[in-house]
């Protein structure tokens, strides 16, 4: 008996279960950013509770980004044997698993703990991520590819700038900036027990959370989505895929894959580590929290700009290669440029806000990239989706390495590491999506 219903064509869908799939597939990107950028808060959070490096900091970033190298692959082969709507149920209980670990942790303060709960929360992600990336991509023209993933983005970032500023209004409280300043004066008892007591406001709302990730799975299991056919090819992919045996066959894939990798790198270094370089110029916690979500702000302006202008005014190669210049512009400014600006009722180093502009250079790279990398994938979508899924190891190693550079030298000097990334991005919007066969290959 199979365990899965049967798959349709994305075009054999009626205009009103397109429209239900894409609700139903936004409400997955809010609860995928949701969980993803509340860790904006939390890597200064745990910083603080435990005492820890900038480097130690950031495997809060590691621990819940290195599940996509690690379950990206064994996710494609899961959806493959049960399908887009249960697999989506395993990747929200998973989800659940992780979000319940952090009560142990914090009863223990045990950081190692909590990095197994991000890893696990990071590991139903890389299911759902698996699934819902391809979903859209071919629900529909694929000229039209970018502007759905960018209606996708205002869901995921839409949630990020909530999650912050909710996470940190139920966890902080308002004489918390003096308790932290008192830390280092205090006896180790009274440190002891006032981190004891920090730490255990995750509590609440994690358990929150872990129940809502529950309750998710189920409704996703019995919805109304509908299951894709990613196997079916038309006649012209077909005949070019005719003697393809291998994913790596397809140099525009495995470029695109390294392409995202860079890219969520250089996203989350600039929403991550935002408020750790306000600290630097004597901003503190309570005041940057909303850094970050200034930064997803003008990411989701960049989507609003990408849904009202593609592909009618402008191509999603095109806006590509725009997202990625501006990127390398906004790092340059970020290291060159000094002097206080007050903006948003903020007095503060006007390089911060080249720190926050990078949402709006971000905003367009995912989706320009994603269409033009699974380009006549055929039967390898799937597997080619979680081979881009699997670049999403990026947020995992890219902000350790920024957190190397900040002990090493400081944390303004330590965005020199977004340069060659922006690079590399400019490099496969202008030429590397166009490679359709390796140098070296016959």
């Amino acid at each position: 008996m199979s365990t899965k219903t049967a798959a349709v064509r994305a075009d054999q869908l009626s205009q009103r279960d397109t429209w239900i799939s894409i609700g139903i597939i936004g409400m997955l990107f809010f609860i995928f950013g949701f969980v993803s950028w509340v860790n904006a808060i939390l890597i200064p959070y745990f910083k603080i509770a435990f005492t820890l490096s900038n480097f130690d900091s950031y495997l809060v970033a590691f621990a819940f980004y290195i599940s996509y190298l690690v379950m990206s692959v064994p996710s494609s082969y899961l959806l493959k044997a049960v399908g887009f709507k249960k697999g989506m149920m395993f990747g929200f209980f998973a989800m659940a698993v992780g979000a319940f670990i952090f009560v142990p942790a914090a009863m223990s303060r045990t950081y190692e703990i909590f990095l197994l709960g991000l890893f696990t929360l990071g590991t139903g992600l890389a299911v759902l991520q698996t699934a819902a990336n391809p979903y859209v991509t071919i629900l529909g023209p694929k000229e039209r590819a970018a502007q759905r993933i960018s209606v996708m983005g205002i869901f995921n970032k839409g949630a990020g700038i909530l999650a912050p500023i909710l996470f940190a209004a139920v966890i902080l409280r308002v004489g918390d900036n003096e308790m932290f300043q008192q830390l280092d004066i205090m006896s180790p008892a009274a440190k002891d027990a006032a981190l004891d007591e920090l730490i255990r406001r995750v509590i609440l709302p994690y358990t929150v959370v872990g129940i809502v990730l529950l309750a998710l799975g189920i409704f996703v299991r019995f919805s109304p989505l509908p299951e894709i056919d990613t196997e079916h090819e038309t006649a012209e992919v077909a005949e070019a895929n005719s003697g393809k045996t291998s994913i790596l066959q397809f140099p525009h894939l495995m470029l695109g894959a390294l392409g995202i990798f860079l890219h969520v790198g250089t996203q989350v270094i600039a929403i991550d580590t935002v408020i750790a370089y306000a600290d630097s110029f004597g901003i503190g916690l309570m005041e940057a929290k909303v850094f970050p979500s200034y930064t997803l702000a003008f990411t989701i302006l960049g989507y609003l700009i990408g849904i009202s202008l593609i592909p009618k005014f402008i191509s999603q190669v095109n806006i590509l290669r725009i997202c990625t210049l501006l990127g390398t512009l906004f790092t340059l400014m970020i290291i060159f440029t000094s002097g206080q600006v007050t903006l948003m009722g903020i007095t503060s180093d006007v390089s911060i806000w080249f720190v926050v502009l990078l949402g709006l250079a971000n905003s367009l790279v995912w989706a320009g990239i994603w269409p033009l990398a699974l380009d006549g994938l055929g039967r390898f979508t799937k597997l080619g989706a979680s081979i881009m899924i699997m670049g999403l190891c990026g947020n995992a190693i890219m902000p350790l390495i920024y957190g190397y550079l900040a002990d090493l030298y400081n944390v303004r000097l330590a965005y020199w590491v977004l340069f060659p990334c922006y690079l590399y991005l400019v490099y496969y919007a202008v030429y590397g999506h166009k490679v359709r066969k390796w140098a070296f290959s016959s």
